[in-house]
C-alpha cells in the first residue's frame, strides 16, 4: 500500500507532467499557426537577429574547420574513432608509433636480417633511422596541434555553444508563450466588446433555471419558470472583463519573461567576438606549429641526402668503401630529371670506376655546360667542393672520367665539385 505523502507526490507528478504536456501542445498550436500564417509572431530585434545569425555561422564553420583538421592530422578514419571513443570516456589514448616511426623500425629491423654491414643494410639503417626522426616531429605536430587548436575549438562547440543552444531555446518558448498572451488577449476584448455591443438573450440566460413545484404553474406552460430567468447581463459583462484583465495580466508577465530571456541571450552572443579572438590565436599557434614540423622534415631530408651522397661518393680509400661499399644512386633520390642527367652522364663511363678529379683534370675540356638551381644549401668538405646557397643559379658541366653523381660547378671565379642530388639542371 502507498503512503498518503507518496500519493501526494504521485498526484503532483501526473499534475505536473499533464501541465507540461498542455504547455507543449499550446506551443506547438501558436508555431504551426506562424507557419501557416494563421498567427502573428513577435520578431526580435535586428541586432539580436544579426547575433543569431553571426553565432550559427561560427558554430558551423569551426565545426566545419575542427572535422577537417582532424581529417588532416590523421587520415586514418579507423584511428579517429578510436581517438573519439577514448575522448567521450576521459581516457588516455594508448601511445602508439607514428606511421614514419613504424617504416623506419622495418627498416632497422631488416637491415639486421641482411646485414648491417652489408651495402643494402647500411643504407637502409641511415633511412630508417631518419625516418624514425620525421616520425617524432610529426608526433610533435600532432600533439601540439591537439592541444593549441582542436581541444579550444572542440571546447567551444561541447560548453559555450551549448549554453547559448539552451538559452536561445528557451527564448524561442518565451516568444511562443508571448504570443498566446497576445492572442489570448485580443480573443477576450473582442468577446467583450461584442457582448457590449449586442447582448444576445440565448447567449445570456442562466443555466440554473428553476422549475416551480406547484400543480398550478406546470398546467399554465411559460407561468411555470421561476422570475430568475431574466438574463443577468451585467454579471456576463463582469466575466468577460475579469477574463480581459487576467489574459493582460498574463500577457505583462510573459513579456516581462520575454524581454529578460532576450537579454540574457543578447549577451552570451555577443561573447563570440571573444570567441573569435581565441581561435585566432590557436589558428596562429597551429600555423607556427606546422611550420616548425615542416622545417624540421626538410632539415632531415637535407641531412639524409647529403649522408647518401657522401656515402655515394666516398670510395676514394678502402677504408671509405668498406662503410659505403654500394653507392647508392642519385637518380634514385633526385628524381627524373637528375635521373636523366646522371644516365646520360655515366653512359659513357659504365666501364670505369668513378674518382674524385683532380684541380687538373677540371681544366680538361667541358662538355654539357648548363646552369643549374641550388635546391638546398651544401657546405664543401674539401677545397676540391664548392659550398651552394639554396636558389641561386651556377654552371655546371662534367669532365672526362668523373663520378656521374657529381659535376663540376662554376660561380665567378669559384669553382668546385657539387652534388647532382641538390640541384635541379635548367635546359
Amino acid at each position: 500500500m502507498l503512503s498518503s505523502d507518496q500519493h501526494h507526490t504521485m498526484d503532483f507528478n501526473v499534475k505536473k507532467l499533464a501541465s507540461d504536456a498542455g504547455v507543449f501542445f499550446t506551443r506547438a498550436v501558436q508555431f504551426t499557426e506562424e507557419k501557416l500564417g494563421q498567427a502573428e509572431k513577435t520578431e526580435l530585434d535586428a541586432h539580436l537577429e544579426n547575433l543569431i545569425s553571426r553565432g550559427d555561422g561560427t558554430k558551423n564553420w569551426t565545426e566545419k574547420i575542427l572535422r577537417q583538421t582532424e581529417v588532416l592530422l590523421q587520415p586514418n578514419p579507423s584511428a579517429r574513432i578510436e581517438e573519439y571513443i577514448y575522448d567521450k570516456l576521459d581516457k588516455k589514448l594508448p601511445s602508439k608509433a607514428t606511421n614514419a616511426e613504424l617504416l623506419g623500425q622495418y627498416m632497422l629491423d631488416a637491415a639486421a636480417e641482411f646485414g648491417p654491414e652489408t651495402p643494402y643494410g647500411s643504407t637502409l639503417i641511415t633511412v630508417g633511422e631518419y625516418q624514425k626522426r620525421l616520425g617524432g616531429a610529426e608526433r610533435e605536430l600532432l600533439h601540439t596541434s591537439a592541444t593549441t587548436f582542436l581541444t579550444p575549438l572542440r571546447n567551444f562547440l561541447e560548453g559555450d555553444w551549448r549554453t547559448i543552444s539552451k538559452e536561445r531555446r528557451l527564448l524561442e518558448n518565451r516568444r511562443l508563450d508571448l504570443d498566446i498572451c497576445k492572442a489570448r488577449v485580443k480573443k477576450a476584448k473582442q468577446a467583450e466588446a461584442k457582448a457590449a455591443a449586442a447582448p444576445d438573450f440565448q447567449e445570456t440566460r442562466p443555466r440554473n433555471y428553476v422549475l416551480s413545484a406547484s400543480a398550478s404553474a406546470l398546467q399554465s406552460g411559460w407561468e411555470s419558470w421561476d422570475l430568475t430567468a431574466e438574463p443577468n447581463v451585467s454579471e456576463e459583462g463582469k466575466l468577460l472583463s475579469e477574463e480581459v484583465d487576467k489574459a493582460e495580466h498574463e500577457l505583462r508577465v510573459a513579456q516581462t519573461e520575454f524581454d529578460r530571456q532576450a537579454e540574457v541571450t543578447r549577451l552570451l552572443l555577443e561573447g563570440i567576438s571573444s570567441t573569435h579572438l581565441n581561435h585566432l590565436r590557436c589558428l596562429q599557434d597551429f600555423a607556427e606549429a606546422q611550420a616548425t614540423y615542416y622545417a624540421q622534415c626538410h632539415h632531415y631530408m637535407q641531412d639524409l641526402q647529403r649522408e647518401l651522397s657522401r656515402c655515394a661518393n666516398s670510395v676514394s680509400g678502402p677504408a671509405s668503401a668498406a662503410i659505403c661499399p654500394n653507392p647508392v644512386s642519385s637518380a634514385f633520390l633526385s628524381g627524373p630529371s637528375i635521373g636523366a642527367a646522371v644516365s646520360s652522364s655515366s653512359s659513357s663511363s659504365s666501364n670505369q670506376k668513378p674518382r674524385t678529379p683532380t684541380m687538373e683534370q677540371m681544366q680538361l675540356p667541358v662538355t654539357g655546360a648548363r646552369k643549374a638551381k641550388v635546391l638546398y644549401d651544401y657546405d664543401a668538405h674539401d677545397v676540391s667542393e664548392l659550398s651552394l646557397l639554396a636558389d641561386e643559379l651556377i654552371t655546371v658541366y662534367t669532365v672526362l672520367g668523373m663520378d656521374p653523381d657529381w659535376l663540376i660547378g662554376e660561380r665567378g671565379n669559384d669553382k668546385g665539385k657539387v652534388p647532382v642530388t641538390y640541384l635541379e639542371l635548367l635546359s
